[in-house]
């Protein structure tokens, strides 16, 4: 009797893993084709981007210009897991609002652009929109900063380790895949099982341009001690912005608070040779 049951637990539990393991693509990306609105409709002048990837892969985004030409600089878009770019519209209104140009891309899947989303198919989206600002726009790497929220922070951590951009800003961002799963999945070999890495923690031993960490003690879906880890795996110079408010809108309930915080480490990193030394924990 006692076999029987252990049996069955055994299947049982072998069948889930087996769900984990060809499922996690699911449980992970969550794409949305339709875009339900555009930059122009906040007022933001903009243009429609077509690139190509290193492997055939047709992509779309938007660029948006500062208002006076190339700005302070440019800012390199990488959005989290859900939805398109047309989601993004409020933070594309602070970073115009703080003086940069901006590119956004949607990754493979997603929104306008083709292809089926795989880990490494994302960075290969990045290294398409690095190129198009670095090449097409002309942006210098320091004239640069790559940004990512959630998921497209270990996508921007993967980019800036790859090239030397004026400054990272990973905003309510994990430390890896396995370790998420690791958190939501406690009874279950999830690092063994785990197809998917983004393991942003590892990528920042590659990354020696300034850092600034963003993440809320409130957020609801990525704990706030995933910052604080990858706040102390990041290299000198780096800074700390804690703000308020749960895993979608902390940048927005913020306020004051998010918007100061990142006007400083855009304002230190793009105002010239040996004014990015700003140390230390920004609260």
């Amino acid at each position: 009797m006692i076999g029987t049951l252990l049996f069955v637990v055994g299947v049982i539990y072998g069948a889930f893993c087996l769900y984990l393991y060809l499922m996690q693509g699911r449980m992970i990306f969550y794409p949305i084709g339709k875009l339900t609105a555009t930059p122009a409709d906040i007022s933001l002048h903009y243009e429609s981007v077509a690139l190509t990837t290193s492997d055939g892969v047709k992509l779309h985004g938007w660029f948006v210009p500062a208002r006076d030409g190339k700005g302070k600089g440019a800012l390199l878009f990488f959005h989290g897991n859900a939805g398109n770019i047309s989601h993004r519209l409020e933070s594309l209104k602070i970073f115009h609002n703080l003086g940069l140009s901006t590119l956004i891309i949607d990754y493979r899947g997603y929104g306008e652009s083709k292809g089926a989303i795989s880990e490494k198919g994302t960075y290969l989206d990045a290294e398409a929109a690095w190129d198009y600002l670095a090449g097409t726009k002309e942006f210098s790497p320091q004239e640069i900063i790559v940004f990512g929220r959630s998921l497209g922070a270990a996508i921007a951590t993967y980019i800036a380790g790859r090239e030397e951009p004026g400054g990272l800003i990973l905003e309510s961002a994990f430390t890896s895949v396995p370790d998420m799963g690791a958190r939501m999945y406690p009874y279950m070999p999830v690092r063994l099982l785990s197809r998917f890495k983004y393991d942003a923690r590892k990528a920042l031993q590659s990354v020696t341009c300034p850092v600034l960490v963003v993440h809320s003690p409130h957020d609801d879906i990525i704990p706030f001690e995933n910052g604080l880890q990858l706040y102390e795996s990041a290299r000198q110079p780096k800074k700390f912005l804690e703000i308020r408010g749960d895993h979608n809108e902390g940048f927005y309930v913020s306020g004051k608070i998010y918007i100061d915080g990142m006007n400083d480490f855009i304002t230190s990193v793009l105002s010239g040779p040996g004014q990015s030394n700003n140390r230390g924990r920004q609260n």
